[in-house]
């Protein structure tokens, strides 16, 4: 009983610093990275459809994507939608090949993007601690059905914020790493 509640906090917990992971690579940093265009979707025969699935995604260099559609249609579209996102990116087109220059960060975009980093961890670990609660409260609603005692109430008690604490120092040491990221001219 108690061990399935446990693990199921861990599992929720661990999805949560992996949905940090995921939401700290949209936040663009001054290296050209294929998994900055991941949020972005193109409308593809009326469907919207993740870019990746419609185009060859590479890194050119530090500081370069690039692009092959899989169809020549798609160029224009694909274009579109890389201006539309929020990402600030803009497309150039050679032919066939899209070219995506990732723009050097100022002193003032890397604070507003380090703001947003923390913002995000901060989310995460709301979320752990939401869990953390649930997890606590079906703990104590089985000491109230009397399924368990006070003593494995306490232990559980004590499992559940060691575990909680593991998971906020992981989104702690990601949000540290991504800061670094930002700030490294």
């Amino acid at each position: 009983m108690i061990n399935d509640i446990k693990q199921d906090a861990r599992e929720r917990m661990q999805k949560s610093v992996e949905a940090l992971g995921n939401n700290f690579n949209k936040i663009r940093t001054g290296r050209a990275h294929p998994s900055i265009l991941d949020g972005i979707t193109v409308s593809y025969y009326g469907n919207d459809t993740p870019l990746n699935q419609v185009a060859n995604v590479s890194v050119l260099d530090a500081r370069t994507l690039s692009l092959t559609p899989w169809e020549k249609q798609m160029v224009p579209e694909i274009e579109k939608a890389i201006m539309k996102s929020d990402l600030g990116l803009n497309p150039a087109t050679t032919g066939e090949l899209i070219r995506i220059p990732m723009p050097p960060l100022t002193e003032e975009t890397r604070k507003g993007f380090s703001k947003q980093a923390r913002s995000e961890a901060e989310n995460a670990r709301v979320s752990i601690r939401n869990i953390r609660r649930d997890a606590l409260a079906d703990i104590k609603e089985l000491l109230k059905e009397k399924e368990i005692s006070e003593d494995e109430e306490h232990r559980a008690h004590d499992d559940i914020q060691k575990i909680t604490d593991k998971f906020v120092a992981e989104v702690d040491k990601a949000l540290a790493g991504k800061e670094a990221d930002l700030m490294e001219i």
